[in-house]
Protein backbone atom coordinates (compact mmCIF):
# COMPACT_ATOMS: atom_id res chain seq x y z
CA UNK A 1 0.00 0.00 0.00
CA UNK A 2 1.40 3.40 -0.95
CA UNK A 3 1.36 5.89 1.91
CA UNK A 4 0.14 9.31 0.80
CA UNK A 5 -1.54 12.39 2.25
CA UNK A 6 -2.98 11.86 5.71
CA UNK A 7 -1.45 8.40 6.04
CA UNK A 8 1.98 9.88 5.45
CA UNK A 9 1.32 12.34 8.28
CA UNK A 10 0.20 9.51 10.55
CA UNK A 11 3.35 7.54 9.72
CA UNK A 12 5.65 10.45 10.45
CA UNK A 13 3.96 11.21 13.77
CA UNK A 14 3.83 7.63 15.01
CA UNK A 15 7.46 7.06 14.03
CA UNK A 16 8.41 9.47 16.82
CA UNK A 17 6.56 7.58 19.53
CA UNK A 18 9.10 6.15 21.99
CA UNK A 19 8.80 2.78 23.67
CA UNK A 20 9.04 4.40 27.09
CA UNK A 21 6.08 6.67 26.33
CA UNK A 22 3.83 3.76 25.49
CA UNK A 23 5.15 1.45 28.19
CA UNK A 24 4.39 3.86 31.05
CA UNK A 25 0.96 5.18 30.04
CA UNK A 26 -2.07 4.20 32.11
CA UNK A 27 -5.02 2.80 30.19
CA UNK A 28 -8.60 1.65 30.66
CA UNK A 29 -9.92 -1.84 30.05
CA UNK A 30 -12.74 -4.14 31.11
CA UNK A 31 -12.21 -7.12 33.42
CA UNK A 32 -14.25 -9.39 35.67
CA UNK A 33 -14.31 -8.49 39.35
CA UNK A 34 -16.44 -10.67 41.69
CA UNK A 35 -18.58 -11.93 38.77
CA UNK A 36 -19.19 -8.40 37.55
CA UNK A 37 -17.70 -6.68 34.51
CA UNK A 38 -15.79 -3.63 35.72
CA UNK A 39 -14.14 -0.72 33.94
CA UNK A 40 -10.52 -0.59 35.12
CA UNK A 41 -8.02 2.29 35.05
CA UNK A 42 -4.44 1.23 35.58
CA UNK A 43 -1.12 -0.06 34.34
CA UNK A 44 0.31 -3.51 34.96
CA UNK A 45 -0.78 -4.69 38.40
CA UNK A 46 -1.92 -1.17 39.32
CA UNK A 47 -5.71 -1.04 39.62
CA UNK A 48 -6.45 2.57 40.49
CA UNK A 49 -9.50 4.40 41.86
CA UNK A 50 -12.19 4.48 39.17
CA UNK A 51 -14.86 6.01 41.39
CA UNK A 52 -13.11 9.37 41.51
CA UNK A 53 -12.53 9.13 37.75
CA UNK A 54 -16.19 8.43 36.95
CA UNK A 55 -16.83 12.07 35.86
CA UNK A 56 -14.15 11.60 33.20
CA UNK A 57 -15.95 8.62 31.63
CA UNK A 58 -17.67 10.00 28.53
CA UNK A 59 -19.47 6.86 27.41
CA UNK A 60 -19.95 3.14 27.99
CA UNK A 61 -21.77 1.24 25.24
CA UNK A 62 -22.76 -2.34 24.47
CA UNK A 63 -23.42 -4.28 21.25
CA UNK A 64 -24.63 -7.71 20.19
CA UNK A 65 -22.81 -10.22 17.95
CA UNK A 66 -23.84 -8.28 14.84
CA UNK A 67 -22.75 -4.88 16.16
CA UNK A 68 -26.28 -3.70 17.05
CA UNK A 69 -26.40 -1.32 20.02
CA UNK A 70 -27.85 -2.68 23.28
CA UNK A 71 -28.90 -0.91 26.48
CA UNK A 72 -26.32 -0.69 29.26
CA UNK A 73 -25.10 1.63 31.99
CA UNK A 74 -22.14 2.15 34.30
CA UNK A 75 -22.85 1.97 38.03
CA UNK A 76 -20.75 2.51 41.13
CA UNK A 77 -20.55 -0.66 43.25
CA UNK A 78 -18.27 -0.26 46.25
CA UNK A 79 -14.82 0.67 44.87
CA UNK A 80 -15.74 -0.43 41.33
CA UNK A 81 -17.54 0.94 38.30
CA UNK A 82 -19.46 -2.03 36.88
CA UNK A 83 -21.22 -2.46 33.55
CA UNK A 84 -24.81 -3.64 33.34
CA UNK A 85 -24.67 -6.73 31.11
CA UNK A 86 -28.32 -7.82 31.47
CA UNK A 87 -28.71 -7.45 27.70
CA UNK A 88 -26.04 -10.17 27.22
CA UNK A 89 -23.75 -8.08 24.97
CA UNK A 90 -20.97 -9.51 22.85
CA UNK A 91 -19.03 -6.24 22.90
CA UNK A 92 -18.69 -3.44 25.45
CA UNK A 93 -16.76 -0.23 24.88
CA UNK A 94 -15.78 2.83 26.87
CA UNK A 95 -14.25 6.29 26.45
CA UNK A 96 -12.49 8.32 29.15
CA UNK A 97 -11.24 11.89 28.70
CA UNK A 98 -8.34 12.07 31.13
CA UNK A 99 -7.79 15.77 30.61
CA UNK A 100 -4.65 17.89 30.42
CA UNK A 101 -1.40 16.67 31.97
CA UNK A 102 1.96 18.42 32.17
CA UNK A 103 5.30 17.14 33.46
CA UNK A 104 8.11 19.31 34.80
CA UNK A 105 11.85 18.66 34.76
CA UNK A 106 11.76 17.29 38.32
CA UNK A 107 9.49 14.45 37.15
CA UNK A 108 6.25 15.73 38.72
CA UNK A 109 2.95 15.54 36.84
CA UNK A 110 0.21 18.16 37.09
CA UNK A 111 -3.41 17.87 35.91
CA UNK A 112 -3.06 21.17 34.04
CA UNK A 113 -2.07 22.49 30.62
CA UNK A 114 1.16 24.19 29.68
CA UNK A 115 -0.63 27.52 29.85
CA UNK A 116 -0.72 26.97 33.64
CA UNK A 117 2.60 25.10 33.89
CA UNK A 118 4.91 27.25 31.73
CA UNK A 119 8.05 25.28 32.65
CA UNK A 120 6.54 21.93 31.55
CA UNK A 121 8.79 19.61 29.56
CA UNK A 122 5.81 17.49 28.45
CA UNK A 123 2.21 18.64 28.04
CA UNK A 124 -0.63 16.59 26.56
CA UNK A 125 -4.38 16.04 26.52
CA UNK A 126 -4.98 12.34 27.12
CA UNK A 127 -7.88 10.22 25.89
CA UNK A 128 -8.47 6.55 26.79
CA UNK A 129 -10.54 4.05 24.79
CA UNK A 130 -11.45 0.43 25.55
CA UNK A 131 -13.19 -2.42 23.71
CA UNK A 132 -13.91 -5.79 25.32
CA UNK A 133 -15.11 -8.95 23.56
CA UNK A 134 -17.40 -11.12 25.66
CA UNK A 135 -18.32 -13.81 23.13
CA UNK A 136 -17.80 -14.77 19.47
CA UNK A 137 -18.99 -12.32 16.84
CA UNK A 138 -20.96 -12.99 13.65
CA UNK A 139 -18.39 -11.27 11.46
CA UNK A 140 -15.45 -8.87 11.92
CA UNK A 141 -15.43 -6.44 14.85
CA UNK A 142 -17.03 -3.21 13.57
CA UNK A 143 -15.62 0.28 13.91
CA UNK A 144 -17.40 1.52 17.03
CA UNK A 145 -18.78 5.02 17.64
CA UNK A 146 -16.61 7.17 19.87
CA UNK A 147 -13.54 4.94 19.50
CA UNK A 148 -11.24 7.46 17.79
CA UNK A 149 -8.37 4.98 18.15
CA UNK A 150 -9.35 1.31 17.97
CA UNK A 151 -7.63 -2.08 17.79
CA UNK A 152 -9.55 -4.47 15.53
CA UNK A 153 -8.82 -8.18 15.00
CA UNK A 154 -8.36 -9.12 11.34
CA UNK A 155 -11.14 -11.66 10.77
CA UNK A 156 -13.91 -12.69 13.12
CA UNK A 157 -12.25 -15.55 15.03
CA UNK A 158 -9.98 -15.19 18.04
CA UNK A 159 -7.38 -17.85 18.86
CA UNK A 160 -8.33 -20.63 21.26
CA UNK A 161 -5.04 -20.92 23.15
CA UNK A 162 -2.20 -18.76 24.38
CA UNK A 163 0.81 -18.69 22.07
CA UNK A 164 -1.30 -18.75 18.93
CA UNK A 165 -0.92 -15.86 16.45
CA UNK A 166 -3.41 -13.01 16.27
CA UNK A 167 -3.31 -10.30 13.61
CA UNK A 168 -4.86 -6.96 14.55
CA UNK A 169 -5.21 -3.61 12.81
CA UNK A 170 -4.87 -0.22 14.52
CA UNK A 171 -7.37 2.36 13.23
CA UNK A 172 -7.53 6.13 13.69
CA UNK A 173 -10.93 7.53 12.77
CA UNK A 174 -11.57 4.25 10.96
CA UNK A 175 -8.39 4.41 8.85
CA UNK A 176 -5.30 2.15 9.23
CA UNK A 177 -2.36 3.64 11.14
CA UNK A 178 1.06 2.63 9.73
CA UNK A 179 3.92 2.66 12.23
CA UNK A 180 1.69 2.60 15.32
CA UNK A 181 3.12 0.94 18.41
CA UNK A 182 1.28 -1.92 20.08
CA UNK A 183 1.97 -4.02 23.15
CA UNK A 184 0.40 -7.47 23.55
CA UNK A 185 -0.05 -7.38 27.36
CA UNK A 186 -0.71 -4.15 29.26
CA UNK A 187 -1.50 -5.99 32.50
CA UNK A 188 1.27 -8.60 32.84
CA UNK A 189 4.09 -7.13 30.75
CA UNK A 190 3.58 -3.35 30.50
CA UNK A 191 7.28 -2.58 29.91
CA UNK A 192 7.70 -4.85 26.88
CA UNK A 193 9.18 -3.52 23.66
CA UNK A 194 6.26 -2.38 21.47
CA UNK A 195 5.66 -3.86 18.03
CA UNK A 196 4.98 -1.58 15.06
CA UNK A 197 2.15 -1.87 12.56
CA UNK A 198 2.90 -2.19 8.86
CA UNK A 199 1.78 0.01 6.00
CA UNK A 200 -1.73 -1.47 6.24
CA UNK A 201 -1.96 -0.81 9.98
CA UNK A 202 -1.63 -4.48 10.94
CA UNK A 203 0.68 -6.35 13.26
CA UNK A 204 0.72 -10.01 14.33
CA UNK A 205 1.27 -10.96 17.95
CA UNK A 206 1.25 -14.17 19.95
CA UNK A 207 -1.60 -14.29 22.45
CA UNK A 208 -0.01 -13.96 25.85
CA UNK A 209 -2.48 -15.46 28.32
CA UNK A 210 -4.90 -18.33 28.77
CA UNK A 211 -7.17 -15.90 30.54
CA UNK A 212 -7.46 -12.11 30.33
CA UNK A 213 -5.58 -10.47 27.45
CA UNK A 214 -5.30 -6.67 27.21
CA UNK A 215 -3.66 -5.32 24.05
CA UNK A 216 -2.77 -1.62 24.01
CA UNK A 217 -1.91 0.86 21.26
CA UNK A 218 -1.07 4.58 21.41
CA UNK A 219 -1.07 7.42 18.94
CA UNK A 220 -0.09 11.04 19.47
CA UNK A 221 -1.86 13.57 17.26
CA UNK A 222 -1.41 17.35 16.90
CA UNK A 223 -3.15 19.22 19.73
CA UNK A 224 -6.69 20.50 19.41
CA UNK A 225 -5.68 23.30 21.81
CA UNK A 226 -2.04 24.24 21.05
CA UNK A 227 -2.01 26.87 23.78
CA UNK A 228 -2.69 24.20 26.42
CA UNK A 229 -0.93 21.05 25.16
CA UNK A 230 1.77 19.96 22.75
CA UNK A 231 -0.14 16.86 21.61
CA UNK A 232 -3.31 14.86 22.06
CA UNK A 233 -2.51 11.35 23.29
CA UNK A 234 -4.93 8.58 22.29
CA UNK A 235 -4.56 5.17 23.96
CA UNK A 236 -6.75 2.20 23.04
CA UNK A 237 -7.10 -1.27 24.48
CA UNK A 238 -8.67 -4.45 23.14
CA UNK A 239 -9.41 -7.07 25.77
CA UNK A 240 -10.76 -10.61 25.69
CA UNK A 241 -10.58 -13.80 27.73
CA UNK A 242 -9.44 -17.23 26.59
CA UNK A 243 -11.22 -19.85 28.74
CA UNK A 244 -9.39 -22.28 31.02
CA UNK A 245 -10.05 -26.00 31.13
CA UNK A 246 -13.11 -27.17 33.09
CA UNK A 247 -12.51 -27.83 36.76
Amino acid sequence: MKITGKLALVASLTAGMGAAGLAHAHGIWFAERSNQLALIYGLGADDLDMIKRQPKVKSVTAYDEHGKALPTQLTASGPLLVVNTDSQPAIVAGVLDNGLWSKTADGKWYNKGKDEIPNATISMHTFKYAVHLLKPLHGPLPILPGQKLQIVPVGSQLPDHMGQPLTVRVLLNGKPVPGAELQPDLVNDPDSEPLKTGADGTVTIKVRNQGLNVLVAKYDSPPAEPAKSSSDEHEATLSFVLPHLPE
